[in-house]
């Protein structure tokens, strides 16, 4: 019966074929050569050659690339050469494995299998690195407190030392210008942040009775346990010379203390008798601050000048960092 040019239906009931002749064996082909499919019309009786039938009519298209095309479902031309790594092109799924004597290697006689293996450990090594280093597997990074603890009396672990250097002295809790104790510590630990405040009202030691003058100093100290304190710290002093106002400040970063530091200063005019001076620190994720206060309105006991305090300041905060080590 000649072929009426319908395709054939891949569907349809064939009649029985009789035994096919085994193909002739042969070394395969060169990978670059892909036998072409015969074209023109095929009658569908008589014996079937070894190339599969398309059940949509058209002969495979030559792969422009030189290698087979890859298996998934559909066969390949007789003679077609395996894929590197045993897999014959032309396997059902693309997955099977290759006849006997099929190349089974790839890349130098590494077997191909190793190939992929050795790229996936080494992806994940990369990949875990990354995610340790950011602290991906906890969620968070591990806070760098460098030693430091929390100490329910920050007033303990001050120096006074520099102060008493300069002739003041902690004033009377009686006749003291600040409600209750002096000098007052308060703290508070919590899962994200530990917290310690101290106050301290201060008073030359040879004020006459008649001399009216105030001495501060407010200390404080902070553990951050969650969060990185580093990239918002020098913005917080440097906000005060962008502060609109009637009074100048200056920032002056200190070295040799922490990490980073900053000493903020306001600017004196001769006659004037008060001092404002802030030191703040960072080491690691603690931050630590001291401040000092102070006005007279007395001509016999001025207030110290900004480089004065600034001196008793890192004098007194150097030590005490070392004591909230302890």
């Amino acid at each position: 019966m000649s072929n009426s040019g319908e395709q054939p239906n891949p569907y349809a009931q064939q009649p029985p074929q009789p035994p096919q002749e085994p193909a002739p064996q042969g070394p395969p082909p060169p990978p670059s050569h892909i036998p072409q499919q015969p074209q023109g019309p095929q009658s569908p009786q008589g014996p079937q050659s070894p190339q599969s039938t398309n059940p949509y009519g058209q002969p495979p298209q030559p792969n422009p690339y030189g290698q087979p095309p890859a298996g998934y479902g559909y066969p390949a031309p007789h003679g077609a050469p395996i894929m590197p790594g045993g897999v014959p092109a032309g396997t059902p799924g693309g997955y099977g494995s290759a006849p006997a004597g099929a190349p089974t290697t790839g890349g130098k006689g590494v077997p191909a299998w190793l190939w992929a293996i050795g790229g996936a450990v080494v992806a994940s090594a990369v990949w875990a690195g990354v995610v340790f280093s950011t602290g991906g597997f906890g969620g968070e990074p591990s806070p760098d407190l460098r030693g430091y603890a929390y100490k329910a009396d920050l007033c303990g672990s001050t120096s006074w030392a520099p102060f008493e250097d300069a002739r003041y002295k902690m004033e009377d809790s009686s006749t003291s210008t600040s409600a209750g104790e002096n000098p007052a510590a308060s703290g508070h630990q919590a899962p994200a942040l530990d917290s310690m405040w101290c106050n301290a009202d201060l008073v030359p030691e040879d004020a006459g009775s008649d001399d009216y003058s105030t001495n501060f100093v407010y200390t404080k100290a902070f553990l951050h346990k969650k969060t990185d304190p580093g990239p918002e710290f020098a913005a917080q002093y440097r906000s005060y010379e962008q502060q609109e106002s009637s009074t100048d400040y200056k920032v002056t970063p200190v070295q040799g203390i922490g990490d980073e530091a900053y000493l903020v200063s306001r600017a004196e005019s001769t006659d004037s008798k008060s001092t404002y001076v802030v030191l703040g620190i960072r080491d690691g994720w603690l931050t630590y601050e001291t401040a000092w206060s102070s006005y007279s309105s007395s001509d016999s006991a001025d207030s110290p000048s900004s480089d004065e305090v600034a001196d008793m300041l890192r004098t007194s905060a150097t030590e005490t960092l070392q004591k909230l080590k302890s």
